[in-house]
C-alpha cells in the first residue's frame, strides 16, 4: 500500500492511498466553506445511563448535491475545488467538514446533567474516485486495499490517548440516510466506548473467561457446522445470516482466525475478506436489481491500552428490507423496548441469498 499525507488548505488532513505509487505534485484541495470551530458537547442521559452527542453545526452540511458539484467529486480545476484533488490514487481519506466529534471541543455551558466536550474524531473514507459504482463493484483489490486503509487509520487513530474506540462504517442509500452520492463510509473515533460495543464486549469477556475462547469464533464453528446459514465461504473468511440475525438478511461477514483489530490480518486473509465482502454485496444487488441500502459496521476491540483476546474484528450489515418488496424499518417494541421482531427466519433469508447467481471472484 502507497500512502501520502497532505495538508487541505483549511489545514484539515487528507491521506491519499493507492496499490501504486502516488504523484508526488498532486496538490490537496477542499471546497469554499465558512470558517468556523465546531464545538460539539456530550450530554448524559441519565435514565438510559449513556452519552447522548449534540453536533448543531451539522445541519448546515452537504445534503445529496447534483453529482458535478458534490463536494466528493475529483477537482476539475482551481476555480471549482471539492474535497478530492486531481491525481492518480485508489483512496482518500479526510478530516470531516462537519464533525460529531472533535478532538479540541471546549467545555460547554452547564446543565441540569453532566455535560462535556464531544471529543473524538471524524473520518470521510472516499473508497474511489467513480461516483457511478459502490463499494461491492470495485475490484477485490481494490476492496482489499480499502480493508488495509480501514486498519491502518484503526491503528494511527486508536494509538492516540484519548481514543477508545474506533468505528468504521458505511450507510449505503438516502433509505439509511446518506446524504452525498458518491461511495464512501466515515470513521468515527470515540473518547469513550459506545454502549452497543460496551454490551457486546460484555458478553465476549464473559464467555472468554469461562471457555478460554473467542465468543464469536465458536460462533463461527457452530455456524460451519450447521451450514444452513452460510452465504459465502473461502479459506480464511466467510460470510452468514447469523441464527440470531435481528433483521431480515443481516449479514456478518468475519474472517475466520480471530483477530482484535483488522490491520491484524496477513494480506492472504485480507483478500479472503474482500472476497467474500464482495461476494455479499453483489448478492444483495442481484438479489432487488438495484443498488442495495445497507449500513455495514466494522467491530473491532477498544482502543484503550488494554489486551482483548476476546475480540474478533468483523463486519455486520443491516439491511432496511423485510421482504423483497417492502422496507423494514424501526417500530415500537425495536426503538422504545429495545426488543426486535423479525418477521421471518434466518435460514429462509440465508437460503434466498445462497440462491442469488453472482460471479465467482479471485
Amino acid at each position: 500500500m502507497h500512502c501520502r499525507e497532505l495538508t487541505k488548505p483549511d489545514g484539515r488532513a487528507l491521506y491519499l492511498y493507492s496499490r501504486s505509487p502516488i504523484d508526488r505534485r498532486i496538490v490537496a484541495t477542499n471546497p469554499p466553506h465558512p470558517i468556523s470551530k465546531p464545538n460539539p458537547h456530550l450530554r448524559w442521559h441519565p435514565l438510559r445511563g449513556e452519552w447522548v452527542v449534540y453536533a448543531s453545526h451539522r445541519q448546515d452540511r452537504t445534503f445529496l448535491p447534483p453529482k458535478e458539484y458534490s463536494p466528493l467529486a475529483v477537482s476539475r480545476s482551481a476555480e471549482f475545488p471539492t474535497e478530492l484533488p486531481q491525481g492518480e490514487y485508489d483512496v482518500a481519506v479526510f478530516d470531516n467538514l462537519f464533525p460529531s466529534l472533535t478532538l479540541s471541543g471546549e467545555d460547554p455551558e452547564r446543565e441540569i446533567v453532566s455535560t462535556r466536550p464531544a471529543r473524538g474524531h471524524c473520518d470521510v473514507v472516499v473508497f474511489t474516485q467513480n461516483p457511478d459504482t459502490s463499494l461491492g463493484g470495485l475490484p477485490v483489490d481494490h476492496i482489499a486495499l480499502i480493508l488495509e486503509v480501514l486498519g491502518e487509520r484503526t491503528r494511527e487513530l486508536g494509538s492516540r490517548k484519548d481514543i477508545q474506540y474506533v468505528l468504521p462504517f458505511e450507510n449505503r442509500g438516502v433509505e439509511v440516510g446518506v446524504t452525498l452520492h458518491h461511495p464512501h463510509g466515515q470513521i468515527y473515533s470515540y473518547s469513550f466506548i459506545p454502549p452497543v460495543v460496551a454490551r457486546m464486549q460484555k458478553m465476549a469477556k464473559e464467555h472468554f473467561s469461562q471457555h478460554h475462547q473467542s465468543l464469536f469464533s465458536d460462533l463461527i464453528a457452530e455456524e460451519l457446522n450447521a451450514s444452513r446459514r452460510v452465504i459465502a465461504r473461502r479459506a480464511s473468511a466467510l460470510a452468514f445470516v447469523p441464527v440470531c440475525a435481528r433483521y431480515p438478511y443481516e449479514t456478518w461477514v468475519a474472517p475466520i482466525r480471530s483477530v482484535p483489530y483488522l490491520y491484524e490480518l496477513e494480506a492472504s486473509e485480507r483478500r479472503d475478506l474482500a472476497i467474500t465482502l464482495k461476494t455479499v454485496l453483489s448478492k444483495y444487488d442481484r438479489m432487488w436489481n438495484r443498488p442495495f441500502p445497507y449500513l455495514l459496521t466494522l467491530y473491532q476491540a477498544p482502543t484503550d491500552g488494554e489486551p482483548h483476546p476476546e475480540a474478533h474484528s468483523h463486519f455486520q450489515i443491516y439491511p432496511p428490507y423485510r421482504t423483497r418488496d417492502k422496507l423494514k424499518f424501526l417500530a415500537g417494541t425495536e426503538l422504545a423496548a429495545g426488543v426486535f421482531v423479525n418477521d421471518s427466519l434466518p435460514e429462509e433469508k440465508a437460503r434466498e441469498l445462497i440462491d442469488v447467481e453472482c460471479p465467482v471472484y479471485e
